[in-house]
């Protein structure tokens, strides 16, 4: 059996719960330490997920000789610094999307990567689920024709959320673009490329961050329509129209358990239904990069995260100038 890649967590909210369940599911993980700010917060992680050790800074945890590779699922904002810090330490990282607020802050990040020679990946979680991964394969074989139409939400009700929460502010990396809007735009990017032009609108809340965002991407021969909020409740399929059919991504479909193709009059469904929260092949992929000593994953490479980033900054463009 090969060496079990040894983990650390730094943030330890909702997110990073799933993703250490999902660890714990992974044979060639081991989590070996998680860090709050909050010493009796990390305890309580460390006995929940079997961690060996908990540290109540951050700065103790990317330091840890044991450590190789940090998982980072604090809050937007905070993406950066604590990024930074651990490549400092000469610790790989998988820090949660949106890698940085900017492609300025992304950019800094992967120059930093490389001059202390370490692994860097944005956690596009999506990216590695195998009914995505099933429909892209289709597409590339022909499957549905040309690619003429894609569609993509990621939407749910939380506007009877307080201003303070991390959603409405600002100084939070809040808004629904950078929080969710991601994984729509991700689909696009993964599926067509990179458009040749975004147009998009917003609905703002008081606070000033988005609570809806609509976006068209144009490409030479497709178009892209997506949606992201937080001010209705959806079934968040998503599809891949073309010339000879189409490719529908159930609900949740950044996690999407099921996919479908219909072409011909005829439909086929592929089900990867499996009990992990969705993170084991994302933490397979990193493992992967990690006992091979690469330095990035060519499956989402710095230069994927960089281009989702611009696609972001592209439509901020669009709705600050409304």
């Amino acid at each position: 059996m090969a060496k079990k890649i040894k983990w650390g967590i730094a943030g330890l909210g909702n997110i990073a719960r799933k993703f250490a369940g999902d660890l714990k599911g992974v044979s060639q993980a081991e989590l070996i330490g998680v860090a709050s700010t909050d010493g009796d917060r990390a305890k309580a992680f460390q006995q929940a997920f079997d961690a060996q050790k908990a540290y109540d800074n951050y700065e103790d945890l990317y330091h840890d000789p044991n450590i190789e590779i940090i998982y980072i699922a604090s809050l937007n904002q905070n993406h950066k610094e604590m990024t930074m810090a651990a490549l400092q330490a000469g610790k790989g990282v998988l820090c949660e999307k949106p890698l940085g607020l900017n492609t300025a802050e992304i950019k800094e990040m992967i120059a930093l990567a490389q001059k202390q020679n370490c692994f860097l990946m944005e956690a596009m979680w999506s990216r590695f689920n195998p009914a995505i991964q099933k429909a892209k394969q289709w597409i590339a074989s022909g499957q549905i024709g040309e690619p003429k139409f894609l569609y993509a939400e990621f939407s749910f009700y939380r506007l009877n959320i307080d201003a303070s929460h991390r959603l409405m502010d600002p100084k939070k990396g809040g808004g629904v673009l950078l929080d969710i809007g991601v994984y729509p735009l991700f689909l696009a990017y993964f599926i067509l490329g990179m458009p040749k032009n975004i147009t998009a609108q917003s609905l703002f809340a008081k606070t000033g961050v988005d609570v809806q965002t609509s976006m068209i991407l144009e490409y030479n021969n497709a178009q892209a329509v997506l949606y992201c909020g937080i001010a209705n409740q959806s079934d968040n399929h998503a599809k891949v129209g073309g010339t000879d059919g189409e490719i529908l991504l159930h609900g949740f479909w950044h996690n999407a358990q099921k996919v479908e193709l219909t072409k011909a009059g005829t439909t086929i469904q592929e089900d990867f239904s499996s009990t992990s929260k969705g993170y084991v092949p994302e933490i397979e992929e990193v493992n992967r990069c990690i006992a091979s000593g690469k330095k990035e994953s060519e499956l989402w490479s710095h230069n994927d995260a960089l281009e989702l980033g611009r696609m972001v900054e592209q439509v901020f463009e669009k709705i600050k100038e409304r």
